[in-house]
């Protein structure tokens, strides 16, 4: 079966920028968990979720991806842009630079292995 791009965002990459900004929030913006929600749209639970390592647990972030986040979480935290704006950011640093075959876990030594994302072709015009 073949997965579609935007349903490996769905449920991977945006949970887990969201988990990354949450931890950001609290542990560096010490915001507390009430705030965070509120700021991110999200429930408290989810907010403690994230933290705790019970949501996304088994994706891991590129390092590239995550000082994306922390420049978000400080954007956010300034006031200069807004939560929604800023996972869309981080989201097309993500794909412009194929992070997300990484996050997959189909990147293997520069080389995708066993992808099952769908391919579209490019049409030539």
């Amino acid at each position: 079966m073949h997965t579609l791009p935007q349903e490996i965002e769905v449920w991977y990459i945006i949970p887990s920028i969201r988990r990354e900004m949450a931890m950001c929030f609290s542990r560096e913006h010490k915001i507390s968990y009430d705030n965070v929600a509120l700021m991110m749209g999200l429930t408290k639970a989810a907010i403690s979720q994230y933290i705790a390592g019970k949501r996304v647990e088994r994706i891991k972030m590129h390092p590239k991806a995550l000082e994306e986040v922390k420049v978000s979480c400080n954007r956010i935290v300034k006031n200069k842009s807004n939560v929604a704006k800023e996972i869309l950011r981080v989201l097309e640093i993500i794909k412009k630079k194929k992070l997300h075959c990484e996050i997959c876990g189909e990147m293997i030594d520069g080389e995708l292995h066993n992808c099952k994302e769908v391919k579209i072709p490019e049409v030539v015009m």
